[in-house]
């Protein structure tokens, strides 16, 4: 099960405060009034986006939280969301237009698990067991399925991985798990082989590129950035897990310089290198990025009505696999990896759009 653990903000403040790397406490309190009579509202992203490190200098280009929040519901027709709020719904919509994504093996409602166009009626813990061991002797090469919630799954929550001799061995994560399960909805996908250059930086999990689109007014989807997703030893690769975003230049495919992550969660280090494969990103090259921009593009194109998405996408073996879209994502990561998306040409046109510049 996944844990999260964050720190106090006394914890946090105490991290901050020793921070060799810091501004001053005069710049600091400086750049606070800055913000607020600039954005009027409390720059509380100020701490969060690590605002606080020598480093930046340029504070009024990172989106405020108020702000940041406001943007998705007035580009986005709510009615259109559940395309990509519901999986399952996610999965039938963009798979008849031959998009790559992850096979989906099983699906339940609450005791009704189905398997192609079987119904299995599962009440208890023993029959769960027995529908997973026939679900793994009808997909002999498959060794995991990766279980989320078919609603709610955002930022890894309610999602596990589970492998082939677990079911025999570990009873006690099985009961947890189909504890969980029993109450809700859930997809049980084939797990995706990811490809050896990012296992090689992290096989820890699937890490997946959030790429987020903008369909502007003349209807052309444009890209506004991408990060890579890494996580340190979970199998999701969240930042409230305690994982991290490396950004990508859109050009080149090729990694930036730093990893940033939640600093309640992961402190005030911004690592350059993976903390536990010690392969350092800059400039490590994305496997088959542009096929990744290719299959955005396309993805963002078949849902006009939803103009702004933050699209998570793993790169298998043989090209980028659509994991999943989100219309209401919140572009706080976005901003702070990207370096401030206030200079954004992209995102600026969207400013423009919604009358804020």
């Amino acid at each position: 099960m996944n844990q999260i653990t964050t720190k106090s903000r006394f914890e946090t403040l105490k991290e901050v405060v020793k921070d060799p790397e810091r501004k001053s406490f005069h710049r600091i309190l400086k750049d606070l009034i800055s913000l607020t009579l600039t954005y009027k509202e409390l720059p509380v992203h100020y701490f969060s986006r690590y605002l606080f490190k020598k480093s930046i200098i340029n504070i009024r280009d990172y989106v405020p939280n108020r702000l940041a929040a406001g943007i998705a519901p007035k580009l986005n027709d709510q009615i259109l969301k559940g395309v990509l709020d519901n999986k399952l719904y996610f999965d039938l919509f963009y798979r008849q237009f031959q998009i790559n994504m992850p096979e989906i093996l099983m699906y339940n409602h609450k005791s009704k698990f189905v398997i192609g166009n079987t119904v299995h009626d599962v009440k208890d813990l023993d029959t769960f067991l027995l529908v997973m061991r026939r679900l793994f002797e009808q997909h002999t090469s498959t060794d995991s399925v990766f279980i989320k919630k078919t609603y709610s799954s955002s930022s890894g929550r309610n999602t596990f991985k589970l492998y082939r001799e677990q079911i025999s061995r570990d009873h006690v994560i099985m009961r947890e798990i189909f504890s969980e399960i029993i109450t809700s909805d859930f997809l049980f996908q084939k797990t995706v082989q990811q490809h050896p250059e990012l296992n090689r930086l992290n096989s820890a999990c699937l890490n997946t590129i959030r790429i987020d689109t903008f369909v502007n007014s003349d209807g052309k989807v444009e890209i506004i950035s991408a990060f890579i997703k890494l996580s340190i030893g979970s199998h999701v690769d969240n930042t409230v897990f305690g994982g991290f975003g490396v950004g990508i230049d859109l050009q080149t495919g090729r990694m930036k310089k730093h990893g940033w992550s939640k600093l309640r969660v992961a402190g005030v280090n911004i690592p350059e290198e993976h903390p536990v494969t010690g392969i350092r990103f800059e400039n490590m090259e994305v496997p088959f990025f542009q096929d990744v921009k290719e299959l955005v593009i396309k993805a963002a194109g078949l849902t006009p009505g939803l103009r702004l998405i933050g699209w998570d996408v793993g790169i298998g073996e043989s090209g980028p696999v659509l994991i999943e879209g989100n219309s209401d994502y919140g572009i706080n990561s976005n901003d702070m990896i990207y370096g401030g998306y206030m200079a954004n040409n992209v995102f600026r046109k969207i400013l423009q759009e919604i009358n804020y510049l």
